[in-house]
């Protein structure tokens, strides 16, 4: 199960940080699934994360939605982008996450 790689990756304190942060916002559920672990929020899908070689992926399933305003998403299908993390940038990820709740709804 992907979860379980994401506890033995190098990154495995950062997934863990953002997996925090996600499950402290109010009404959101994870779901660990055999290839990435997703997340939602009051019932609707919201994003799925998993380790990286370079650090971690947050994909954010309604990201064509979102406002981008530190320009850090990236991705080219249709609905989906994706926010890649090194480290813990605190202040965009609280962006993205309040922009991709409010997106949700």
């Amino acid at each position: 199960m992907q979860y379980d790689n994401d506890l033995e990756s190098p990154h495995r304190e950062l997934f863990l940080s953002v997996r925090d942060i996600l499950l402290g916002i109010a009404g959101t559920e994870e779901t660990k699934k055999e290839k990435i672990t997703t997340y939602s929020h009051n019932g609707a899908g919201l994003c799925q994360m998993r380790t990286m070689a370079h650090g971690i992926d947050i994909g954010f399933l309604k990201g064509f939605k979102m406002e981008d305003k530190y320009g850090l998403l990236h991705g080219e299908t249709k609905r989906m982008r994706v926010l890649s993390l090194e480290a813990l940038l605190s202040e965009e990820l609280e962006y993205y996450l309040k922009e991709a709740i409010d997106k949700n709804s």
